[in-house]
Parts: C-alpha cells; structure tokens; sequence
C-alpha cells in the first residue's frame, strides 16, 4: 500500500483552500509563499489532479479540489484526535482505587467516591458492587483495592471504619396478617418460616437471630450468605419465607406485594466495615480508609 500524503501538504491545501491565497495561508504557517506553493504542487503532483484554479489576479478552488477539501479536514481532525491521545497516554493519570461495596453499603461507596474525586490531587474511584464472597475472592487476587464488606472479617485481612446497620423490620407479604400489626416479636414466630442463609458464623446477626425464634423452628434456608436483599424479597413476596430487614433496605425499597413490619425488642444488627490486605498498601488506599472514615463521620 502506498503512504498517504505529508500532512505538511495537507495542510497547506486546507490554508490557501480556507483563505483563496497563498500569502495568508503562508502568513498562518508561518512559512514563506513559494513554500506553501511547493507544498500544494507536491500533493497535486501525488495525487494526480489539480486542486486549484489559478490566475495572476485570484486562486480558486478547483471542482475536484473542493471534493477533496473534506476529506483532508477529516485528514487533519483524525492526526490531532491521535496526537491528543498519545500526549494523555503518556501522562502520567491520577490514582485510582478500585473498590468493591456490599448492595447496602452503596450510598456509602458513592459518597466516598465523590469525597475522593474533590481531593487534590484527586483520586478516582472504580466501584464494583459484590457479595462477601464475591468480594473477599478478589481482595486475595488482588483485583480490588478495599471492599466495604460484612463481619465475619476474613483473617488476614486490615480493617477500619466499622460501622453498624440496625435490624429492625420484618419483611412480610403484604396479604399475609402480620402485615396488619404495628409491630412484631421473634419469640412469637414459631409458625411461620423466616428466611435464614446457610452461612450462619458465630456471633453474626444471623446466628443471633435463629438463636431468638422459637424453636424447633422451620427456616428457610438459602444457599451460602443473604446479600442480595433485592432477590429475597423476591422469596418473601411468594411465600417462601419472612426475612429479618435492615434499615437501609427498608428506606430504600417500596413493592406493593411486601409489608415492612417494625421488629419489637430484637436488637438486631451488622457489622460492616472496610478491608483491605495488608501486603498491598499505597497512598491511594489510606487516602481510600481516611475518605470512608470521614464519610461515616459526617454522614
């Protein structure tokens, strides 16, 4: 394939074709006329045609070259746009943390995320929602910064900024009775299932709450941790089960087939807090833990 045109040419074509002469166009170049002149006649001479119409008195483009004209614009566009690119790529950018975040903890990460960006210098955040075991595989790949998870905290792992997330409504299908009551006691559940994770580590809020219903009790258990609360609401509204509702759920969801109802006397919560493996620390990270910590305060 034959190389295109020096842009050099190029451009001369597009000055004298914007100013109808030679002399302003050489003027914006800041190169002598005869240059300018030799430049354009090298392209005519490259690309077989006349671009001009010239006489002693005026210059003109040329019916080909006016056919021509927008494509050498687009020419010159394309060699700025590439030359525009290659100079931020070779900058060095600004730190970026990447953060994963519990679904409840999402007004958190998001708050933190702008904390970071008004910072200067700023650091930007890449934030990916994920569930603890989601989270804490790609803490130990290294394919996250942090992430905003539940106690249990994995060993191994540094963490700061805990903070608590109250329990303190039961989820209930909106035609079943419980859903007329101001309120409800666990101790008087002992003939309706609730929903409860296979997971259930010591001194979690899912052991405490299988230790305050009535036993024997039938739960119903689902597969590994509840972290996506979207989808057990799902089993609550087709009668699978009553789900234990943290708060930011309950301010956050409206569905016309679910009824929160106040839990009476339960004392219920979650710990949440930031991780992060101690082998990987930077700047960016402490500026990450001191942002999560600021966001909480002022919260």
């Amino acid at each position: 394939m034959e190389p295109g045109p020096p842009l050099r040419d190029v451009r001369c074509f597009v000055l004298v074709a914007r100013h109808l002469g030679f002399s302003r166009a050489a003027a914006e170049l800041r190169m002598s006329q005869p240059a300018v002149s030799q430049a354009v006649g090298r392209l005519e001479r490259a690309l077989g045609v006349r671009l001009f119409d010239r006489n002693s008195r005026e210059v003109g483009l040329s019916t080909v070259g006016k056919a021509l004209l927008p494509y050498a614009e687009a020419m010159l566009e394309s060699a700025a746009a590439f030359a525009e690119e290659a100079a931020r790529l070779a900058a060095p950018g600004e730190p970026v943390v990447r953060l994963a975040y519990a679904p409840l903890a999402g007004a958190l990460a998001a708050r933190t995320a702008r904390r970071l960006a008004r910072r200067r210098p700023p650091v930007g955040v890449e934030l990916r929602q994920a569930g603890w075991r989601a989270a804490t595989t790609a803490l130990a790949a290294g394919e996250v910064t942090a992430a905003v998870i539940g106690a249990p905290f994995p060993r191994g792992l540094a963490t700061a900024a805990r903070f608590h997330v109250a329990v303190g409504h039961l989820a209930v299908p909106a035609d079943d009775p419980l859903a007329r009551l101001p309120e409800v006691r666990l101790d008087r559940l002992g003939r309706h299932r609730v929903i409860l994770p296979r997971d259930r580590p010591p001194g979690g809020v899912w052991a405490r709450l299988a230790a305050l219903l009535p036993g024997p009790h039938r739960h119903h258990v689902v597969p590994g941790g509840i972290d996506d609360f979207a989808a057990a609401l799902d089993l609550v509204a087709a009668g699978n089960g009553l789900l234990a509702a943290p708060d930011p759920l309950v301010r956050t969801v409206r569905r016309d087939d679910v009824r929160f109802v106040p839990l009476d006397g339960a004392d219920l919560r979650m710990t949440y807090g930031l991780a992060w493996s101690p082998e990987r620390v930077s700047p960016e990270l402490m500026a990450l833990v001191q942002a999560v910590q600021e966001t909480l305060w002022t919260r």
